[in-house]
């Protein structure tokens, strides 16, 4: 059989070259193409491959009858709906490795660049200047470079940083201290890292958890002369503190390769001398482009060919009949690992998902994708996904262990999910009630009913008289209405929990307030 690719964004010829020579595969590129032309066009073809420009929408891909696979020659998928694709079976791949050492490599330069003060020196020598003495710079040997967010970029980083002679100090949630050590690198919290680095370097993705991660209280937490580097995503770092924190002086300098918005041209970061500034460079080499557009090509000749693809980005598409039956679980199955990893406040080390009744007679493996899912996402970000769950689970080190039962335990089907970290066990446990959708039913040992959606707090202490009025009253003080209470003790004057959903989310000021009331155990602010 033969099939037909259509490559819309320019890509490097070398790159897919392997979809040239592959005999029963037709190649046509046309970049530039409008999105009415896309869509005329679109129909004939059994794969599409792009980059970052073409937008790969619904209503793409509703006019796409014959697609059968979206190859993105880069890391990410913003440009694509893959909810979209998905629905209608259309697998998603990626080129997730290609840019490691491109990027690394980059930040190394940014660092040179900065220390050097290259590119300003560089720009007075091009005006006719000749001043050595303006332009003195600081060498990094024996500094201390600090990495925030140590995956492939970072270790790669780390790596160089180590070869220039720099000493090296990295938080990342899934770095341990053995691991470090076999490194050779530090071992630090984010506050460690901000504290004693010479020059920090960011390398996470970018989510919730990390948006304005280095922001004015971040700042005020570093030495002074501090040089800041971000060639990751824009957004990690608040521009308008960085700003503030360059022009009193707290921060020597900062070298960016991603903004907040792009195109970046006109901000006012752009106008200090201590900025040195690319144009998203970190993917722009000619061996990168051509890595991603190998590695793509080749996945999409796997899949027309019926083998297994190495980078999927969706859900690959399972029987009709198995879906019918647990689709209704995906939502809660997530939701539950959300809460849980939430309620942890540390980074899973084992994760063990039960299924009970009905559950343990049919296949859950998409279940416990999800559930591991909704655990990671909250560390690794939105690159996680139900097929790649398990895979970085594994190289993070974390133990999956799923089991089935038919005991019912008082309900028809009940998905439970244990995780151990460093120093705790928790669990909860979840269901469909009919007619009233997902529900959180177990927290630990204490029962509850409690739908897994919006703002929550849980509230873990002693069961007293007043408790219940005091910690109302505390948050209604800050404008915050309480929609539903659920309370369960272990026994009388004993352990209790609580659990409110709320209107809003809970901030930090009526969450200390709420820790100072003596009763108080643990109290967690969860967002799902």
């Amino acid at each position: 059989m033969t099939y037909k690719v259509l490559i819309s964004d320019p890509l490097s010829e070398d790159g897919i070259q392997p979809l040239r020579a592959a005999g029963n595969i037709t190649t046509v590129m046309e970049t530039n193409l409008s999105p009415e032309e896309l869509g005329e066009r679109i129909g004939e073809y059994d794969a599409l491959l792009v980059r970052s420009q073409t937008q790969v929408t619904r209503e793409l891909i509703d006019k796409a009858n014959n697609l059968k696979i979206i190859g993105r020659a880069g890391v990410g998928v913003d440009n694509i709906d893959l909810e979209a694709a998905t629905e209608k079976g259309i697998i998603v791949v990626n080129a997730p490795n290609g840019n490691t050492n491109s990027a690394a490599e980059h930040t190394m330069a940014m660092i040179m660049a900065l220390s050097r003060n290259i590119p300003q020196a560089f720009h007075a020598l091009k005006n006719g200047q000749w001043d050595r003495k303006k332009y003195v710079g600081i060498e990094i040997k024996n500094k201390l470079l600090g990495i925030v967010g140590l995956g492939r970029i970072g270790a790669e980083v780390a790596a160089r940083a180590k070869g220039q002679r720099m000493d090296v100090i990295a938080y990342d949630p899934f770095l341990t201290k053995e691991k470090a050590e076999q490194m050779g690198i530090g071992y630090g919290t984010l506050e460690d890292v901000l504290q004693k680095a010479d020059f920090i370097t960011v390398h996470t993705p970018l989510m919730k958890e990390t948006r304005h991660l280095l922001n004015t209280q971040a700042f005020e937490m570093m030495k002074h002369g501090v040089q800041i580097i971000n060639c990751a995503r824009g957004g990690i770092i608040d521009e308008d503190a960085l700003y503030h924190a360059i022009t009193t002086g707290k921060v020597a300098g900062a070298a960016l390769d991603v903004f907040e918005e792009e195109p970046f041209t006109d901000h006012k970061l752009l106008e200090l001398p201590e900025v040195v500034a690319t144009p998203h460079l970190g993917a722009s080499t000619v061996e990168a482009q051509e890595i991603v557009a190998i590695d793509v090509s080749q996945d999409v000749i796997r899949f027309l060919n019926g083998d297994a693809v190495k980078n999927p980005v969706n859900l690959p598409s399972v029987p009709n009949e198995i879906l019918h039956q647990i689709e209704p679980y995906f939502h809660l199955a997530e939701k539950l690992g959300t809460f849980l990893i939430d309620l942890m406040k540390e980074v899973a080390l084992e994760i063990s998902i039960t299924y009970s009744g009905e559950l343990s007679e049919i296949e859950v493996a998409p279940l416990t994708r999800n559930t591991v899912k909704g655990i990671l996402k909250r560390h690794l970000g939105s690159g996680v996904n139900d097929v790649n769950a398990l895979y970085l689970a594994d190289k993070k080190g974390i133990s999956v262990k799923e089991s089935k039962t038919s005991s019912k335990k008082g309900f028809t089907n009940l998905i439970t999910v244990e995780v151990k970290s460093k120093s705790r066990t928790r669990k909860v446990a979840g269901t469909l009630l009919n007619g009233f959708g997902p529900r959180l039913v177990k927290v630990d040992e204490y029962s509850v009913d409690v739908n897994p959606e919006g703002h929550m707090v849980v509230i873990q202490h002693v069961d007293q008289p007043g408790v219940i009025g005091r910690m109302g009253s505390t948050i209604a003080k800050h404008n915050i209405n309480i929609a539903t209470m659920q309370v369960d003790r272990s026994d009388m004057g004993g352990n209790a929990i609580m659990i409110l959903t709320i209107d809003k989310h809970l901030e930090t000021e009526a969450l200390e307030q709420l820790k100072s009331l003596d009763e108080i155990k643990e109290i967690t602010a969860i967002d799902l």
